[in-house]
């Protein structure tokens, strides 16, 4: 039986590999919505606001280590995702970005809603298409997975316009292999021996897979035989951490501390890491934060084979002996009723369950979790990885999704979860295990330090520009509304209490902490 181009691309996508479908569609994509009715396999997650469904792939990605796909309506809806899709570039997300598009003959009327789809999905994908024919469009769709899961990893957007969906297809086209990652050069291996040779002091820079548990642990064998040290990049897409795992500290947000923190060192080896530079320019303050003098050169691109650098490095210098992981040592509940981050990061610590996943949006709150919960059970932890907020409550989404036996805990700064609050009707809808933790301190708290930070002499009409206060948001309602439970706790008592309560509950939670 003939199908459409809408259909052949949904069965392409579904023996491809991709099996969700974060949803926010309009009328030029509703034969793919009819599609996805007449294709087993693919799993629709409606999501209210189309920030919601880009942050949702992301956090689907990280955890699936494979691609889901969005719909998205047309430009104005591909502009509504811009800022999640930034995050998922900025995290090598694999992920198939599927727009819809005005019928290509119906371009030429500039109707209302039509714009400059490819130049709007330019900056944040890898890959980019328009759809030309019915015919085409299923190896299209093969094409995108393929550009989704070409290492790094990437955003493949795929532009559908809507008579490439309804006119006859052609049927399921096959997924091309995914080229291998390249391996690191040589010279790059032989470079990063003879500096950790040297006796000067050297870190190992690590972020993507190297950072990871695998990678982690074979550069961990290499500091232990050759005194380098460990550090991991400020935001990184997944760590998997806790007891068992090797203890690693990011390099600190903060402009000065991550300058002092890597000042000591000649050589800066990067694996699977960018270049440690500052979020932003500073009056006075340089932009690159190794040492000046310093040695700064990659063992292995994000692009490359890290594992495979890691352990030709390791062989190099004989790193052989295991490395120390960290002991199963949670901390101690503290006893006092105050509640401040230091006491939400030992209990984090302390309550963590064993295969969780964390999705940390914290910005301010949560700086200085990781000590805390080194020794925590075992557990992912997620970050913002392109600074664009509004992604922490869609991230928990797509990582329950993508694993619907683990426990997700999103740690949320108050102002970031406001970009993206409607994500939480999608985890109530699809009955998500998903405990949200709001850190309540009503203001913009990264702004405020950076007034300082930047030599800005601010007044009150710049201090109103960064409060939540007048009026207060009201988290519970808020919750309720979209169907997620939820309470307030403003003693550290009581929010030991909900916080364990939310852990025995399957489903969706919000605790709002005051702090």
């Amino acid at each position: 039986m003939a199908m459409n181009g809408a259909e052949s691309l949904v069965r392409t996508l579904v023996a491809g590999g991709v099996e969700v479908c974060f949803t926010n569609p309009g009328t030029s994509e509703m034969h793919f919505v009819a599609a996805l009715d007449r294709v087993e396999g693919m799993r629709a997650v409606l999501c209210l606001f189309e920030g919601g469904a880009t942050g949702a792939a992301d956090g689907y990605a990280r955890m699936a280590d494979k691609p889901a796909s969005t719909l998205l309506h047309l430009g104005p809806g591909l502009g509504n995702g811009i800022a999640n899709l930034h995050n998922a570039r900025r995290a090598r997300s694999p992920l198939v970005n599927i727009v819809g598009e005005h019928a290509t003959y119906h371009r030429a009327f500039d109707a209302p809603l039509t714009s400059d789809i490819e130049g709007l999905a330019r900056p944040v994908s890898a890959w980019v298409r328009t759809g030309l024919s019915a015919r085409d469009v299923a190896r299209d769709g093969a094409d995108a997975i393929v550009a989704a899961r070409t290492a790094p990893g990437g955003v493949a957007t795929l532009i559908l316009p809507a008579d490439t969906a309804w006119e006859e297809g052609t049927g399921i086209a096959p997924t091309p292999a995914i080229p291998e990652r390249a391996r690191a050069d040589d010279e790059a291996i032989a470079h990063a021996a003879a500096a950790l040779r040297s006796g000067e002091p050297a870190v190992l820079h690590l972020g993507d897979r190297a950072v990871r548990g695998e990678g982690r642990r074979i550069a961990a064998r290499i500091a232990r035989k050759t005194g380098a040290k460990l550090l991991a990049m400020t935001s990184n897409a997944r760590i998997d951490r806790g007891a068992g795992t090797v203890p690693i500290e990011r390099l600190p947000y903060p402009v000065d501390p991550a300058r002092e923190t890597l000042a000591e060192f000649r050589h800066v080896i990067l694996v699977g890491a960018t270049l440690p530079v500052a979020f932003f320019a500073y009056p006075g303050k340089p932009s690159a934060l190794a040492a000046p003098t310093a040695d700064v050169f990659a063992l292995a691109t994000p692009e490359q084979d890290q594992i495979d650098a890691l352990e030709r490095l390791a062989a190099a210098v004989g790193a052989e002996a295991e490395p120390e992981v960290a002991p199963a040592r949670r901390p101690e509940l503290p006893t006092s009723d105050r509640l401040d981050p230091d006491a939400v990061g030992l209990v984090l610590g302390a309550l963590i369950p064993e295969g969780a996943i964390v999705c940390d949006e914290s910005v301010t709150t949560g700086r200085n979790f990781f000590p805390a919960t080194h020794g925590a059970a075992p557990h992912t932890w997620l970050q913002l990885t392109g600074g664009s907020i509004g992604l922490g409550i869609p991230m928990a989404t797509g990582a329950a999704v993508a694993c619907p036996d683990r426990k997700v805990i999103g740690l949320q700064a108050d102002g970031s979860a406001l970009y993206t609050a409607q994500a939480l009707w999608t985890q109530a809808r699809e009955r998500l295990d998903v405990v949200t933790l709001i850190w309540s301190n009503r203001s913009y708290a990264i702004l405020r330090a950076e007034l300082a930070n930047v030599g800005a002499n601010p007044g009150r009409k710049a201090i109103d520009m960064l409060t939540l206060d007048d009026p207060p948001i009201d988290w519970i309602s808020l919750a309720r509304g979209y169907g997620v439970g939820a309470r307030r706790v403003e003693t550290l008592p009581d929010f030991i209490a909900a916080f364990r309560d939310a852990l025995k509950q399957r489903g969706p939670a919000l605790i709002e902490v005051a702090l």
